[in-house]
This record gives structure tokens, C-alpha cells and sequence, in this order.
């Protein structure tokens, strides 16, 4: 099961406690599709542990939409011995994922800042690195990711098979760095690294 991620035995006993306590919430909030439950590490933790690897570690990390913890805390927990430094903050506006999220970080002794809040109404961020995984086409995605990124920053946005016609939808509206990097999960998707966005 630790096939694809780098990591010491620590953080993998802690992506396992993830993943316990999301199957035992699951049932009662959603967090994931029950479907994807049986293969959980392949569809969530893989998908989510590359992107530690595409950039390095910032001053500060914000994942918007944070929901069960992916990208989030799977990023979190990887940086905890990696960069202990780096700062790490979740966005997650419905209350129920909130406390799960907190529930997680305290099981597995992972600092990270949860705020239960709509994105759009938290005070900007200013992170470096600002990833969102499953939360919005990417015409919706950019402007709510910008307000939280620092100048320079990076985003890091997980995609799946309908890519293409996302980065067609904002040809000509914004503009920015792209690199388009294979997804490690199993979906045949992307993560896109899009660098310096700005709407023209």
C-alpha cells in the first residue's frame, strides 16, 4: 500500500490513521463516494501525496475545499517531517468536514490551521502554494484561488479527464505559467502547476 509515496514509516502510519477515521466518518457525512472507499489509497492518497513532489516546500500551504483531507492533509502530513516548517491551512466551509479535519490533525499530531469558513470570506491567505482538489471548474477555480495566493505563488489543482476543455474554457480570460503533470492516481487525470494567474 505504500507503493508510489516516499515517506517515513511515521507519516505512513499516519496516512493509514487518515484513513481510518475516514472510514469510520464516512458513512455518517460523505466525505468521499462510498465507492472509492475499497481503494481509497490509490484514488485519494496517491492523487494527493505528487503534489508535495512538483513544488518545493513553501513558507505557507493553503488547500481550499478541503473536505476529507485531499489534497490537504495528505500534504500536511508528508510536510510535517519534510518541512516542519511549512505552514499548512484548510479551507472547509461546511462545519461537519471541519471536525473531522481537526479530528484527523489532532490523531495524527499534524499542525495545520482549519478554518470553517466560505473561501470567499476568509481574509486573503497569501500562501505560496494554493491547491484545491474537486472543488470547481477551473473558470471558477482561479479567481477564488487567486485571492488567497502570494505574488509569485504557485497552484496546484488536481484535474480529471475533462482538463482540456477546462483550460479551453479560460484561453483568452486569464493568463499564467502552465505545466501539466500526469495524475498518480488511477483516473488518467492531471495536476495542473499554473504560476503567476491574472485575469486580462
Amino acid at each position: 500500500m505504500t507503493d508510489g509515496i516516499e515517506a517515513s514509516p511515521q507519516a505512513l502510519a499516519r496516512l493509514q490513521t487518515l484513513l481510518a477515521l475516514l472510514r469510520k466518518w464516512n458513512p455518517a457525512i460523505n466525505l468521499v463516494a462510498p465507492s472509492t472507499l475499497a481503494d481509497a489509497w490509490n484514488r485519494h492518497v496517491l492523487d494527493s501525496a505528487g503534489l508535495v513532489n512538483i513544488v518545493s516546500p513553501p513558507a505557507h500551504w493553503a488547500d481550499l475545499g478541503s473536505g476529507a483531507g485531499f489534497p490537504g492533509l495528505v500534504v500536511a502530513i508528508l510536510l510535517h517531517d519534510r518541512a516542519p516548517d511549512t505552514k499548512v491551512t484548510l479551507v472547509e466551509s461546511d462545519g461537519r468536514k471541519a471536525a473531522f479535519l481537526r479530528t484527523v490533525a489532532q490523531a495524527t499530531g499534524v499542525a495545520v490551521t482549519v478554518i470553517a469558513d466560505r473561501i470567499e470570506s476568509v481574509p486573503p491567505l497569501g500562501a505560496q502554494v494554493v491547491s484545491a482538489r474537486a472543488l470547481a471548474p477551473l473558470d471558477r477555480l482561479l479567481p477564488m484561488a487567486l485571492r488567497h495566493l502570494a505574488p509569485g505563488g504557485t497552484c496546484l489543482f488536481p484535474k480529471g479527464v475533462r482538463v482540456a476543455e477546462e483550460l479551453a474554457s479560460v484561453a483568452g480570460t486569464w493568463s499564467f505559467g502552465l505545466v501539466r503533470h500526469p495524475s498518480h492516481g488511477p483516473g488518467g487525470g492531471e495536476v495542473l502547476e499554473i504560476r503567476n494567474p491574472h485575469h486580462v
